[in-house]
């Protein structure tokens, strides 16, 4: 008859304790969602756009000037 007390304590803080997670008492967790940072599309076109742009103003560039002396200017012509 001495151990009823103890006992009697210990089934009771068990009881209270583990209530709440059989009475469906535990909510589950609630986890964060996870932020994935995707790199923008324009950043990829810059791969190869820029550099053929470029090359299409140097191409343009190249093709306008008709001769070294400057395009519209008549060559010089030695007198003899």
């Amino acid at each position: 008859m001495k151990y009823v007390k103890p006992v009697a304590t210990v089934a009771t803080a068990i009881s209270l304790g583990t209530g709440p997670a059989h009475a469906d008492g535990m909510a589950a967790p609630i986890m964060e969602p996870e932020v994935i940072a995707e790199e923008a599309a324009a950043a990829s076109l810059g791969g190869f756009v820029l550099p053929l742009l470029f090359l299409a103003i140097i191409a343009a560039a190249a093709s306008s000037s008709s001769s070294e002396s400057g395009g519209d200017v008549p060559p010089i012509i030695p007198e003899e």
